[in-house]
């Protein structure tokens, strides 16, 4: 696409009026409303989803632009920046045949696009946040490139979507900030927000209604499952202040992604929509949050004669209703028509079976928790927040409080995720799935508790072997990325982060 059909698709997005934009929004709300009331947005049974993000490296680990024609050989769709790429798999029943078609379809694709990308000189990576910047380039260079035609502001390394540019060329623009300790950025659109990669298990509900219940408990295991999960506790070495790397170990986080995903898109005092969601008492208390979320980006709506089409403005709305976990109401005909939980703050995994890992366990504890009203319904609000947070900066070292399924409050981790895991597997079992098969699913994340390893702190630790062998900070972090890239290529597919990490002992 040329600079020019850019521009002009830009100043189509920013024509848009945000008051009729809005009024249009309620109208659509009223239409959700009322098909919730006849029960189009029921589901015989649960179903689950995921959304995997990738970022492309060239044969030595930097960070590589992605072919528009190449993405979309391969199946994948544009994220953000031009290096990033996005897999969504089709919803299946929670059941044991759901769960492979969902490990399936990821790994089919990935297997699919490796010659291809292969040919190119091109890799697929998974990770929480990309650390060695594009050949010959610095990070922030890459990151903060744009260009003014015609009065519009484009980022010259972010994908042609007229929204993502939008955001910096309107009445509120957004410009991209990142705050993190000891790193500092800014630039004039928010591309920096491409840094980060993810995958996003979702939950479908049986019951349209039943959204609230289960939208409390997915609050409540979202910090453990963050400690379970961190996986970017280095930003790329250039983009550091100039402090000692004594300090950046002792002052870093072992999930940057989530300060990075709201310092970009959040402004104190205007836009603070990046977040950890408030609880919700009814289905009509999400909907009417999405409704009255800032409006960032109006965005043209136009039909293709499918059922949401009916509250396609509600839908453009939401894609910018950034919580941490979200409701969705979605569908593109009556029959696929769904309420669900997006699980959002999960870094991309080093391995598939991994990622698949945290849909399963996910996925159980939400069917297990709502059936059997699991005690941990009621921790309160501000503690599922502080332990999001906690988990955010430390992960398995965080301080977390819970409920177990005795209604002890507890802080003790070896009782917390001895409940956890109790909870997803018997989640599992009651979809189908056999006691051994659910032990499978969820092993490689029970490893990890019970032995306190991380992706985020195998990195920290090869970091300081690294330094402590001599090397300097930025090759210390970058020979620890290559070392992902490789083991990663050799795991992928067929192997879990466990099979990466030496311990004295199995579960």
């Amino acid at each position: 696409m040329s600079g020019s059909d850019l521009v002009e698709r830009v100043s189509d997005v920013l024509s848009v009026d945000p008051e009729t934009f809005q009024e249009r929004v309620r109208e659509d709300a009223t239409v959700i409303r009322e098909e919730i009331a006849n029960g189009t947005f029921d589901n015989p049974q649960a179903i689950v989803g995921l959304e995997y993000e990738f970022y492309a490296v060239n044969d030595d680990g930097a960070l590589a632009r992605l072919p528009r024609r190449l993405l979309e050989y391969v199946g994948f769709e544009k994220e953000l920046g031009l290096h990033n790429g996005e897999m969504a798999t089709t919803p299946d029943p929670l059941n044991r045949p759901g769960v492979v078609a969902q490990e399936a379809s990821v790994e089919s694709r990935l297997e699919a696009a490796a010659t291809p990308m292969d040919a190119e000189g091109l890799h697929l990576v998974s990770d929480g946040m990309w650390t060695i910047p594009p050949a010959g380039e610095s990070t922030a260079n890459y990151l903060t490139d744009s260009v003014r035609q015609d009065g519009i502001r484009l980022a010259t390394n972010m994908s042609a979507s007229a929204r993502y540019h939008a955001m910096a060329n309107s009445d509120e623009a957004l410009t991209g900030t990142i705050e993190a300790p000891n790193v500092s950025l800014s630039a004039d659109t928010v591309m920096p927000e491409s840094l980060i990669t993810s995958i996003q298990p979702h939950y479908q509900v049986a019951q349209a209604a039943d959204l609230p219940e289960y939208f409390q408990y997915a609050l409540r295991i979202a910090g453990p499952l963050l400690a379970l999960g961190v996986n970017s506790p280095f930003f790329p070495p250039d983009l550091y202040d100039e402090v000692a790397p004594e300090e950046i170990l002792a002052e870093g986080w072992m999930e940057h992604r989530i300060a990075v995903f709201e310092s970009v898109l959040n402004e104190p005092g205007r836009f603070e929509k990046v977040r950890f969601p408030e609880d919700i008492s009814t289905v009509d208390d999400a909907i009417e949050d999405i409704v009255e979320d800032d409006v960032m980006v109006p965005m043209p709506v136009s039909e293709a004669g499918r059922f949401d089409d009916s509250f396609a403005h509600f839908r453009r709305k939401h894609g910018t209703y950034w919580r941490w976990i979200r409701p969705v109401f979605d569908g593109s005909s009556r029959s696929s028509a769904n309420a669900r939980i997006e699980f959002r703050p999960l870094a991309a995994q080093p391995t598939v079976r991994d990622s698949v890992a945290f849909l399963a366990m996910y996925a159980g504890l939400l069917e297990r928790m709502s059936q059997h009203r699991h005690p941990l319904y009621f921790l309160d609000w501000r503690e599922a927040k502080a332990n999001f947070y906690d988990a955010m900066r430390d992960g398995l070292d965080a301080d977390l409080t819970y409920i177990t399924a005795d209604d002890e409050k507890t802080t003790d981790h070896e009782a917390m995720f001895v409940d956890l895991f109790d909870e997803a597997r018997a989640g599992l079992v009651s979809r189908g799935f056999t006691e051994d098969q659910a032990a499978e699913y969820l092993w490689p994340l029970r490893r990890r508790a019970r032995h306190g390893i991380t992706p985020a702190s195998w990195k920290r630790e090869r970091v300081r072997s690294n330094l402590f062998d001599g090397m300097e900070f930025t090759e210390a972090v970058e020979s620890m990325q290559r070392t992902y890239f490789e083991k990663q290529r050799e795991t992928l597919l067929s192997g879990t982060f466990a099979d990466w990490v030496e311990t004295k002992s199995e579960i």
